[in-house]
């Protein structure tokens, strides 16, 4: 597990949005930031899934959450305009994105995949979240140390067969961050970083891996140290960087 120690407040007064929150390994981490002290944007297509979170984080005395439904396979140009104009509006600045939402789609031989299908899987994790970052860099480099954390996979950084669109969907997403972190560069006080979250005990594991027992592996909840390192100013500085959470 990633060797980090996060002190209480270490997020106090930070405003974060976290996509795909309503479960998994985002409300884990919307959780965990919520715990350090952020106001934290709950984004996400479940509305239900995201109340349930916004609760556990209110009944538990942390910053006020917000509920964000937002459908990242549907969404509109204009509704990424909106969503921007309405973080503006109410908390003036972003300090931080974990771009945590992503779908695997079928695992199965390239010549037996469907355009539909890779394109989907393209769509929700390459397209929508290229979409999220360009709208919201205005808002993150209005923050005096922000941060932004793809959520990538240890098939995004090695090709591995049966793993078609989602791989590709990954390599895509370490490009979109290497790209992003040197553009930021000593231009911006916006950091860029990926994730390999390792086997989790997540309702997607259990999709790609139906034979596994889940017991294995360890939770969400567990795997959020470099999470909190990533996303608070210990690593101010650290950009274009790939981490492995486990």
């Amino acid at each position: 597990m990633f060797d980090y120690s996060a002190r209480p407040e270490l997020l106090k007064d930070r405003v974060i949005l976290v996509t795909g929150a309503g479960r998994g390994i985002g409300a884990a981490a919307a959780k965990t930031y919520a715990a350090h002290g952020a106001t934290v944007l709950l984004l996400g297509k479940t509305e239900a899934n995201l109340a349930q979170v916004y609760d556990e984080i209110e009944a538990a005395g942390h910053p006020q959450p917000v509920v964000i439904p937002f459908n990242l396979e549907t969404a509109l140009p204009h509704q990424y305009d909106e969503l921007a104009a309405m973080i503006e509006k109410e908390f003036g600045h972003l300090d931080g994105l974990l771009h945590n939402a992503s779908i695997i789609g079928p695992r199965t031989p390239i010549e037996q995949l469907s355009g539909e299908n890779f394109m989907r899987v393209m769509h929700i994790n390459v397209n929508a979240m290229f979409m999220l970052t360009a709208t919201l860099l205005p808002l993150l480099k209005l923050s005096q140390d922000a941060s932004v954390v793809f959520t990538s996979s240890s098939v995004g950084r090695k090709g591995r067969a049966y793993w078609g669109a989602y791989g590709v969907s990954k390599f895509a997403t370490e490009g979109l961050m290497q790209t992003l972190a040197d553009e930021l560069d000593t231009v911006a006080a916006v950091r860029s970083n990926s994730i390999n979250p390792g086997a989790t005990r997540t309702s997607m594991r259990a999709q790609a891996y139906p034979g596994e027992n889940p017991a294995n592996n360890p939770l969400p909840e567990e795997i959020m140290p470099v999470y909190l390192y990533l996303m608070g100013p210990d690593s101010s500085g650290i950009n274009g960087q790939a981490f492995d959470a486990q």
